[in-house]
């Protein structure tokens, strides 16, 4: 059976699905309803960038969670895809919330309302330019988390994306010092990410709370579709775990690499990706060559 994967912060990119809006009426719907929902134009950022807003975290997570979930329900009417056939669903930080949406235990409506909340909390999380992400490129997570024991950096691991590419967190002062001493122990590339802020760490700790409670309020819907969690790379359809993990996600490290050897080791190796990008794909490869993968994300792909 097939497993899907949607992307998170990062693969958004300017007119992204912009042919399925055009082309589709279903996934003109979609997008009219969130925006309904959410009160934000959406249309005007994602395929015009009004204001710069695409690369506003405020504003980014709730514009790729909307073209992930329109590219997807575009995709299953498409094809006559039945979602009761599908076993597993997972996604990288936001692309989890994504997945609960299309594996239908969270409605449309609270999904759009707890990114919308999710964006603004993280986005003021922190005061601007004060903290910050760096990937690392060439070595596995095990090795980057020795360096910052060893040399007692005041950093912590993000995402442990892959074998060969992990992100770092934490102040910009403490990022800019590590980078010499990364370089220095073999690293390939210490690249510093245009983001606004320490996302998947100590500094997200207070809106991580904040975003628990609403959290809380949600009406998840069970059903026998798994949920791999970015907190613990383990497959769940319990709802209950599955909202105490989604509380844990967002100042703790996404396991991306382990939910993928997770996905593996249930048996489980077509994989499409949904959604802006094809960053996901590129990791999964990096992780495991045992996988076929098909990336959706213009109308050719369906």
């Amino acid at each position: 059976m097939t497993s899907f994967v949607f992307p998170g912060q990062g693969s958004q990119y300017v007119g992204m699905a912009k042919d399925f809006y055009d082309n589709f009426k279903i996934a003109k719907s979609i997008l009219e309803e969130i925006e309904d929902y959410t009160k934000i134009n959406i249309r005007k950022i994602i395929f015009e960038n009004e204001q710069n807003k695409l690369d506003l975290t405020q504003y980014t997570q709730i514009c790729i969670f909307a073209t992930s979930y329109l590219i997807f329900k575009t995709y299953i009417f498409e094809n006559n895809i039945e979602i009761i056939d599908t076993d597993v669903m997972l996604g990288h930080s936001l692309g989890e919330y994504t997945a609960l949406a299309c594996s239908n235990k969270l409605n449309l409506k609270e999904c759009s309302l707890i990114l919308k909340k999710r964006g603004k909390l993280m986005n003021d999380a922190v005061a601007p330019n004060k903290t910050g992400m760096a990937a690392l490129i060439g070595r596995d997570s095990k090795f980057v988390q020795e360096i910052i024991e060893d040399q007692k950096l005041n950093i912590e691991i993000a995402n442990d994306n892959s074998p060969m590419q992990v992100v770092i967190s934490g102040e910009k002062k403490d990022i800019l010092e590590s980078k010499g001493i990364f370089l220095k122990n073999n690293l390939k590339k210490f690249v510093e990410l245009n983001v606004s802020a320490a996302f998947h760490s100590k500094h997200m700790s207070s809106a991580q709370e904040k975003l628990s409670f609403e959290i809380d309020k949600l009406n998840f819907l069970e059903n026998n579709i798994k949920i791999i969690s970015n907190f613990d790379a383990n497959s769940y359809s319990n709802t209950r775990l599955i909202r105490e993990n989604l509380q844990k996600q967002m100042a703790n490290k996404v396991n991306w690499t382990q939910s993928i050897k997770k996905l593996e080791q249930i048996g489980k190796i077509n994989i499409v990706e949904i959604g802006p990008g094809k960053v996901l794909g590129g990791l999964i490869n990096r992780i495991s060559k045992n996988f076929v993968i098909k990336t959706i994300n213009n109308i050719s792909d369906i």
